[in-house]
């Protein structure tokens, strides 16, 4: 038994030793971010574009070391047996790598976000005052899948003169190491410390609960995820949390749509790319058409090879499963689609203000004052008319790329670009004035 206990003792002592020897690192690592922070916020606009450009290139030069990375993780998501959805976010090939590069260049274009002065006006004690924009500081991205939101994220952030700490999914974990090295190496070759951007030393679970904590070095926290991951930042963070919540979305086809159109847009926000968070999980359709359409809508769904699922009026008209609330509060990421029968425009609504999430909702109709409602009654980032949800994209909405579709209504809402990574601080000029 004094064997045992002293086991036990000892077994507690190197637990809570290698407790601390953890946190210490950590501690350590984001007081370099938070160091490496100051000196970004000193580099230039043209300075900063400059060294954007040899990222990209260095991407380029570097794409049969990220595909020799990348091809690890797929075969480990395939032993793991992923979904189909996560192995498509997870693969690269040259395309896509090409596309992360497009996508930093792009950055490298837009206009400078810093140090702008956003407003300005001279008080009656005639001081006077500018609002500028100002970097957030250090922020921590927590994603999942897809390798390319290292390279858009890190690049959102060094425009932004903000540092970035990131922590990937553990099955990406070789193509974002790979990723991170490639641009950290540019880092290195302009003189800058290679803080700036930065994959967290400890990626376990243990890891990002200290991460979500440190608010005397992290500024903000992005998760963007799971329902699971979002929820769990969200309750447990003590840095404030912009949250990319899970997208789910609805199409709704009105009675007045066109209906050519309308199979087109709904073919498009399911089938197109199903694994992405602005894809339609539900499809809404009045009921004053249901009979014309569902039919037509069947058959381009079955082509795309989309598993469908319906209330008891869509049941009545085509032959599909059953869709319970269960089934219109999930969001699937994959090829599976709801469909509901509804009483016009307010019975979307209603469905949309029960179900959604926040994130993108659609509207396809030839009736103004039809779309005007919806546009007014619905309460997401992103509200579209006659046009696909797919849209809901930092490049599709000329950002270059986003950091993801915030679902707050605070500070940023929607794709968030450089815009979204910047504050703001007032400098206020005086002349020996007291009060």
């Amino acid at each position: 038994m004094e064997l045992f206990g002293l086991n036990l003792k000892i077994d507690i002592f190197v637990i809570i030793t290698l407790v601390k020897i953890s946190g210490n690192i950590m501690e350590k690592f984001l007081e370099e971010a938070k160091s490496g922070s100051r000196i970004l916020s000193t580099i230039s606009g043209a300075e900063k574009n400059r060294i954007l450009k040899e990222m990209a290139a260095a991407l380029r030069s570097n794409a049969t070391v990220l595909l020799e990375a990348n091809a690890i993780d797929m075969s480990k998501g395939e032993k793991s047996n992923l979904s189909s959805s996560l192995m498509d976010r997870l693969f690269l090939d040259k395309s896509r790598i090409d596309g992360m590069a497009v996508a930093i260049e792009e950055i490298a274009t837009l206009k400078e976000p810093v140090g702008r002065v956003l407003d300005g006006w001279v008080t009656e004690d005639d001081l006077k005052i500018e609002k500028v924009s100002i970097p957030i500081g250090v922020i921590g991205i927590i994603y999942e899948s897809r390798p390319n939101v290292t390279s858009d994220t890190a690049a959102l952030c060094f425009k932004s003169a903000n540092v970035c700490v990131l922590k990937g999914g553990k099955e990406a974990e070789h193509s974002n190491k790979a990723i991170a090295e490639v641009l950290k190496d540019v880092l290195i070759k302009n003189d800058l410390p290679s803080s700036l951007i930065s994959l967290i030393p400890d990626s376990s679970r243990e890891g990002v609960a200290k991460l979500i904590k440190m608010d005397r070095y992290v500024d903000l926290i992005i998760p963007r995820g799971g329902a699971g991951l979002i929820k769990y930042v969200s309750e447990n963070a003590t840095v404030s949390v912009v949250k990319h919540d899970k997208g789910q979305c609805h199409t709704y086809i009105d009675k007045d749509a066109k209906l050519d159109n309308a199979i087109k847009i709904a073919i498009n926000a399911k089938a197109q790319r199903p694994g992405v968070c602005n894809a339609m999980e539900t499809l809404l359709v009045d009921r004053a058409i249901a009979s014309k359409i569902l039919l037509d809508l069947k058959s381009e769904f079955d082509k795309a090879g989309t598993e469908l699922k319906g209330c008891l009026e869509t049941q009545a008209i085509i032959d599909v499963a059953h869709a319970s609330d269960e089934d219109y509060d999930t969001e699937y990421l994959a090829n599976i689609l709801n469909i509901k029968v509804v009483d016009g425009v307010e019975g979307a609504i209603e469905h949309v203000v029960r179900f959604g999430s926040g994130h993108s909702e659609a509207i396809i109709t030839e009736n103004i004052s039809a779309a005007e409602d919806f546009l007014n009654a619905i309460d997401a980032a992103a509200v579209y008319v006659n046009a696909s949800t797919r849209f809901t994209d930092g490049g599709a909405f000329g950002f270059g790329a986003e950091v993801g579709i915030s679902t707050n209504k605070l500070h940023a809402r929607g794709p968030m670009g450089i815009e979204g990574l910047t504050t703001y601080k007032f400098k206020i000029y005086g002349s020996g004035q007291t009060r």
